[in-house]
């Protein structure tokens, strides 16, 4: 735009300046003034070129800024307060280090019949109820954690909104991602509670019928017995 304007200003000058000896004159400055305009569009191109590089420096600036604050949430000490809390009397958790043991030790099977039926029924039903009573300790606990869990997600939504540039966006997909592991985690826990719980219950039911039919079983295997002798006459005690 500026040099086509220099270009109607040189021609101007051409057609004004009718002596001789003023064109050859004239010439020389419409030269000398094409050559400033030359240069005066040289120099508006290297500020167009500094400014658009100044603009491409800031966008990188910007894009590799991280977020000022970034929150995260607490999975470790969630799942260790949920392992521990289903642990708890007579309870089968499945975070009990010897559960293989004390599994076998509650419910023996069918080859095992008990001395006392009553005691071992009430073992058998005091285990699958502190089992049960863990599972919903465990949900109890995980309704608390949701109030925690509600405030996280209220800051990430924060870091959503007032996030500036690519590297604070990944940093927020990140956290969305964390917590999606995160829930993950917590919902496989529940689950390994409450099948916990059910399986501690079948065993119980199941360890009741064993220790049943085993008595049934021994009842009907028993050794002859023996008489001492004595008769037995009516009148006679």
């Amino acid at each position: 735009m500026r040099r086509s304007i220099v270009v109607t200003l040189s021609a101007s000058l051409l057609v004004f300046n009718a002596p001789t000896s003023v064109q050859i004159g004239g010439a020389t400055e419409i030269t000398q003034l094409l050559n400033h305009g030359e240069l005066v569009s040289q120099y508006i191109r290297q500020g167009q070129q500094l400014s658009n590089q100044i603009q491409t420096l800031n966008e990188m600036l910007r894009n590799g800024k991280a977020l000022p604050s970034q929150r995260f949430g607490t999975i470790a000490t969630d799942l260790n307060s949920l392992a521990n809390i289903v642990q708890g009397g007579q309870a089968l958790a499945y975070s009990l280090t010897n559960l293989d043991s004390k599994f076998r030790a509650a419910f023996p099977g069918y080859g095992s019949v008990p001395n006392s039926y009553y005691p071992s029924y009430k073992n058998w039903a005091q285990t699958a109820l502190d089992t049960t009573l863990g599972v919903l300790r465990a949900a109890g606990l995980q309704n608390q954690q949701l109030t925690n869990e509600q405030g996280l997600l209220n800051s990430i939504r924060n870091m959503a909104a007032t996030s500036d540039g690519h590297m604070q966006a990944l940093q927020v997909m990140g956290a969305v991602s964390e917590q999606q592991v995160q829930q993950l985690m917590k919902l496989r826990q529940i689950m390994l509670a409450d099948m916990s719980s059910k399986q501690a219950y079948q065993a119980a039911v199941i360890q009741r019928q064993a220790a049943s039919e085993a008595a049934t079983e021994r009842f009907f295997t028993a050794g002859q017995a023996t008489g001492d002798g004595r008769a037995f006459r009516p009148g006679l005690h």
